[in-house]
């Protein structure tokens, strides 16, 4: 890797110290804090782990040099899958943090972009810091307390997270490629910072080893405190578990990913209507598993998850391109399903320059009456705490919102929830052919969304699986996992077929009909150019 991995240690040594213990800059030269000094007790190991977890959600330049504003890690990663994915759909051409250009597959396909450049290297940061924690406790010189065991299974937890990440953008999916010979990323288990590609499946037994020992060190853990959303920043033995399960899901190991599941959920019951309408901004709900806690000091502004995929913030990525869901998604929830609500579909087209050359009275087929297009945008605008200012648009989406609508104010970025743990379960399930277990697990999510489901209508795998599908694509809508979902379903994108998205061919460019991605190479993230520059173990033929 760059030296700037070698340099974000230090940051980020520094980061966590300021933020949890600010005397400790006033003893001690910056200079002078090393892995010794960083790594010397528990406590401090964990204040490591904590402006690890800052990383997550921090502006880039401020954890690493080379870093740039323009990424603000999950803030702009999350949502990003959906954007790659054609879910969550452009109303009219805006390009703030390069946000068009994702959608148009302009960007992960370049070695030299940004995104890959960026998402490469915290990803390794991660791993990096992680190696120093786990090479720290193997040291053996620490008592074996519960507390340095949750060190550890957070530790072991994010370095499987990381790699995860990584061999799911920076190589072929495991299930529609060959795994045993596909390049994957480099494995890095040392405080190390160059290292070959392994294959893919070499990366997929380090990840099954990493949450096994994680879990393993959780056993005989302090416990994390539940219920707060600052707690569930920290990760813990569920969100092991969850990333147990959604590793086994990926490489069609369905067993290993039902059980995982079910562990995963264990004490974060579903969320009812009125919390899941409330906006999907805090850690605070009560089927969040794992979470970044954004905290005000740490705001990334006009760099945040809703600035890019809330119609509620105020910013012109939003006010000028309001975000908007697959009609035919939208059009397929039943009229007893409490989720339809928080898609528009009549809310009128505001926008003269909207990309499906609708906007604007006139040309809205909506509304022949100006009386009733402007009654009923006042009624959403109302409704939704957004002003004038903000454009409208039909099928536009208020399932995130701003706590505070029409602010630029931070919030909390769920990575983790219970809903994706029983629909993890249901396919692992249903891809086994166990047709009651997966009813059996689908049901409880199914029934606490819509008053009239009913399950047993799906009693094949084939329909089950087309019921599971549609779940997941409207119960995480917006939640960043479009593009994983597509890998391992083997699905391209068409936004011409059956009726149309709503999406603009015009605007989208070529990624207005996309090949599935085992034809089709361009699914996969480019390795970044800055890294085979760089890293003597990689060379300009491991280019994806």
């Amino acid at each position: 890797m760059l030296d700037k991995i070698k340099i974000l240690l230090i940051v980020v040594f520094i980061a966590s110290f300021a933020s949890c213990k600010e005397d400790f800059l006033e003893t001690t030269p910056t200079d002078a804090v090393t892995p010794a000094i960083a790594l010397s007790s528990v406590e401090d190991m964990q204040k490591v782990l904590n402006g690890v977890h800052r990383t997550l959600y921090s502006q880039s330049q401020t954890v690493f040099p080379g870093g740039n504003t323009a990424r603000a890690g999950n803030h702009y990663w999350v949502p990003l899958g959906d954007n790659l994915a054609g879910y969550l759909i452009h109303s009219a051409s805006a390009n703030n943090l390069g946000w068009r250009d994702e959608m148009q597959w302009n960007s992960h396909t370049l070695p030299t972009s940004l995104t890959n450049e960026i998402l490469w290297y915290h990803r390794y940061n991660t791993i990096l810091h992680a190696n120093y924690i786990i090479e720290k406790v193997n040291e053996g010189s620490l008592a074996a307390t519960p507390d340095l065991r949750a060190v550890e299974g957070q530790a072991y937890t994010y370095r499987a997270y990381a790699l995860l990440s990584l061999v799911q953008h920076y190589a072929k999916g495991y299930l529609i490629g060959n795994p045993s010979t596909d390049p994957g990323v480099p494995i890095i288990l040392k405080p190390q910072t160059t290292g070959p590609r392994a294959t893919v499946e070499e990366v997929y037994t380090q990840i099954g080893a990493d949450l096994d020992a994680a879990i393993t060190a959780f056993a005989s853990a302090t416990p994390r405190p539940t219920g707060a959303a600052k707690h569930k920043s920290q990760l813990n033995v569920n969100v092991a578990h969850g990333l147990k399960a959604r590793w086994a899901l990926s490489k069609g190991d369905w067993a290993t990913a039902a059980s995982e599941a079910v562990l995963a959920r264990q004490g974060f019951p579903l969320m009812d209507e009125a919390a899941w309408k409330s906006g999907f901004n805090t850690n605070d709900l009560s089927e969040v598993i794992w979470g970044s806690n954004v905290i005000a000091a740490e705001t990334t502004f006009f760099r945040s998850y809703f600035y890019l995929a809330s119609n509620t913030f105020n910013g012109s990525q939003i006010r000028n391109n309001p975000k908007i869901a697959d009609k035919r998604l939208v059009d397929a929830i039943p009229a007893t399903d409490y989720r339809k609500d928080v898609f528009i579909i009549d809310a009128p087209n505001t926008n003269t320059s909207a990309a499906n050359g609708q906007g604007g009275f006139g040309n809205d087929p909506n509304y022949t009456s100006l009386a009733a297009f402007n009654a009923r945008r006042a009624e959403i605008n109302a409704t939704y705490g957004i002003t004038t200012r903000f454009n409208q648009h039909p099928y536009m989406h208020f399932k995130l919102k701003n706590k505070n609508p029409g602010s630029i104010d931070p919030d909390d970025v769920i990575y983790m929830r219970t809903s994706e743990m029983y629909l993890i379960e249901a396919e692992a399930k249903a891809m086994m052919n166990d047709v009651p277990g997966a009813q059996a697990a689908l049901r409880p999510l199914g029934e606490e969304r819509d008053s009239a489901f009913d399950v047993t209508v799906f009693n094949s795998q084939a329909s089950l699986m087309d019921q599971i599908k549609f779940q997941r694509r409207l119960e995480l809508w917006g939640e960043g996992f479009g593009y994983t979902d597509k890998i391992r379903w083997d699905e391209g994108i068409d936004h011409a077929a059956n009726g149309g998205s709503g999406a603009s061919a015009v605007l989208y460019q070529s990624a207005f009909q996309v090949d599935k991605p085992s034809t089709n190479n361009d699914w996969i993230f480019k390795i970044p150019q800055a890294e085979i520059d760089a890293n003597p173990n990689i060379t300009p033929s491991d280019q994806n």
